[in-house]
């Protein structure tokens, strides 16, 4: 299973997201005496699709989409270049799919920041530095390497030039994600693991008083430079949303009220962290079970055949497939779908959209 990284400085706020995304009424365990072992948490999707299946089926079974969330240990100055918990933290950061930013924006005198003040800008320089200074070791290393060799195999010389390109790219101060690289040139950096390359949401952990734009500390900085790196900006009012977490919807709105926020933002973070993290969903539906399939973004019916079962991709000959919002308006039928001429049959190499009821037809 694919999963999110949570990064943060010291007192940004980390645990309290990951207490949020995941609904852990408990503290988490703190990081003491070096130790570096993340806490994980494995979270069911919000999907308004899906929910509304399980309305029509009353299935006797309900199998949510799902990603996994990992709570790493505050990130400070020095961890990229092996201070602090530094090389054992950062194999943890490495090991992630994409990674989740917690940028503090909030201002609480009972917790001071470590930097001594507020400053999201300056965090996230810092948050980029170690990250950066992480993926220069690794080339530097390699690099190392591949010049003590008195001659270059013809591969090694193209990983070398590549090498060198993404070097010059970091001591620029930019991620490795800035750099356009052809299919070929991603195939040769995927065994680094480079973190600047990872997928990233920049996460912005707010309080209550923060409810506009306008008070968000820096907020026209920030938004250029996530458009900049390419990089999603979320915000969630994290201290805020542990305090409504185990109120009734009814009592969570009593709570908020007048403090102009209509949405919390724990759905749309996890949300968005499925989507960074390149996966859609496709659902089967019935009266034994609703389920949502997560698929990688541009597979085919025959993957999601073997997502299903082995034996439903050996077999395969065709697919049965409509979207969800013909399926909903010709009363959740394939055969009303099929009468109606929205119903199609797709072959293997057919590129799965998000959203589509799908049948397997296959024969083993």
């Amino acid at each position: 299973m694919l999963h999110c990284g949570i990064v943060g400085l010291p007192l940004s706020g980390k645990s309290t997201v990951f207490n949020v995304i995941t609904r852990a009424g408990a503290e988490v365990k703190p990081y003491a005496g070096g130790k570096t072992d993340p806490n994980k948490a494995v979270v069911s999707v919000p999907d308004k699709r899906f929910d509304e299946l399980v309305r029509i089926n009353s299935p006797r079974k309900e199998t949510p989409a799902q990603v996994e969330f990992v709570d790493l240990a505050g990130l400070s100055r020095g961890a990229g270049k092996g201070e602090g918990l530094g090389n054992a933290f950062l194999s943890f950061v490495a090991d992630a799919d994409a990674l989740i930013q917690v940028i503090r924006c909030f201002s609480n005198p009972g917790v001071e920041h470590p930097e001594g003040s507020v400053d999201p800008v300056r965090d996230w320089d810092i948050l980029d530095n170690e990250l950066i200074f992480r993926d220069l070791a690794v080339i530097e290393n390699r690099l190392g390497k591949l010049r003590a060799k008195k001659k270059l195999t013809s591969d090694e010389d193209k990983e070398k030039a590549l090498l060198e390109k993404c070097y010059d790219c970091l001591m620029e101060e930019r991620p490795l994600s800035s750099i356009e690289l052809k299919p070929e040139e991603w195939r040769q950096l995927r065994g680094f693991s480079f973190v600047t390359l990872k997928p990233q949401i920049i996460l912005l952990n707010l309080d209550e008083s923060q409810n506009e734009e306008s008070k968000i500390p820096k907020w026209e900085a920030l938004k250029k430079r996530a458009e900049e790196h390419g990089a999603k900006l979320c915000t969630l009012y994290g201290s805020l949303e542990m305090d409504i977490m185990d109120l009734s919807p009814e009592e969570a709105a009593e709570f908020t009220e007048g403090l102009n926020i209509t949405e919390p933002g724990r759905e749309r973070l996890i949300e968005e962290a499925y989507r960074v993290l390149g996966l859609i969903s496709f659902f089967t539906s019935g009266p034994d079970e609703v389920r949502a399939w997560t698929l990688h973004d541009g597979e085919t019916a025959v993957d999601a055949a073997g997502t299903i079962h082995s034996d439903l991709a050996r077999g395969f000959i065709r697919a049965q497939v409509v979207s969800f919002d013909d399926y909903m308006k010709y009363n959740s039928s394939f055969d009303e779908c099929r009468k109606a001429g929205v119903l199609r049959l797709e072959g293997k190499e057919y590129i799965v959209k998000d959203g589509d009821m799908i049948e397997i037809r296959f024969n083993v």
